[in-house]
């Protein structure tokens, strides 16, 4: 069983809370302490974002925090240390990488296989759109990564079935157009679930916007098997804000009975 099955497995009727975090923001040290925070909030899972300086589905703040990692001299094999290191502390806990595909093929394939051996489960290329995903998640999974794709309330029920087809682990959906940020709006869109599920994707996680106990609770209701909240982490941390207690807060909220069984 995969960790990602695991732990929905653990969950049962209660949601999984994901924290994302931007590795080596604002240095590796304190990168590092703030990976053992959100487990300690309550984190059932983490996504990690390696930096990079085109992160086009990314809003500022998490753009922000990719260039302070940047400006810190943070490289590729850093972040892998990083999550190397969480791995041989975490044994069981899913972990997944979120970057672009610049940082992929400049690498090439080996790319795939040291994320595996750092101890990733899974890998989002948020720029490679479902219909070139197929070469994409083959290699990851012969590297032993769970390939992740995105899905929308305006993606093509053709596009659903690829990304159900391909997505392993979790399937991301997303709460509304553009890129992620704190946002008063976001829209969890049950038909979408519905759908998911009726093509047979991995479990669905809402994210790009969570930020309050509400949205965990409207995302729970619409039907989802999670949430991931990014980048109202991202900003208190970088306020040096109490980040164990947010995510405890946010965590606490995904216990909505609401949810279909």
């Amino acid at each position: 069983m995969s960790r990602y099955a695991a732990m929905f497995d653990r969950l049962a009727g209660e949601g999984a809370f994901g924290a994302f975090l931007v590795l080596g923001d604002p240095d590796l040290e304190t990168s590092a302490a703030l990976l053992e925070t959100v487990v300690a909030g309550g984190a059932d899972m983490v996504e990690l974002g390696i930096p990079f300086s085109d992160p086009v589905a990314d809003g500022p703040v998490i753009q922000a925090a990719a260039a302070r990692a940047l400006g810190a001299g943070v490289k590729v094999a850093d972040c892998f240390a990083l999550i190397a290191a969480f791995r041989a502390r975490h044994p069981h806990f899913p972990v997944g990488i979120l970057t672009y595909a610049n940082l992929v093929v400049t690498r090439g394939r080996d790319f795939f296989g040291r994320a595996a051996k750092a101890g990733a489960d899974s890998l989002l290329v948020a720029d490679v759109p479902a219909r070139e995903a197929q070469p994409w998640a083959s290699e990851m999974r012969a590297a032993g990564l769970a390939p992740v794709l995105i899905a929308a309330s305006n993606t093509p029920p053709q596009t659903l079935a690829t990304i159900a087809r391909l997505s392993v682990g979790y399937t991301y959906c997303v709460t509304r157009a553009g890129i992620t940020g704190v946002h008063a709006a976001a829209e969890f869109d049950r038909d979408l679930i519905d759908a998911l599920r009726e093509a047979g994707a991995a479990p669905p996680v809402f994210g790009f916007g969570i930020s309050t106990p509400e949205h965990v609770a409207a995302a729970m209701a619409a039907g989802a098997s999670g949430v991931i909240s990014g980048s109202a982490i991202v900003s208190l941390a970088a306020q040096g804000g109490d980040i164990a207690s947010f995510v405890a807060t946010l965590k606490q909220a995904t216990g909505n009975d609401s949810r279909p069984r």
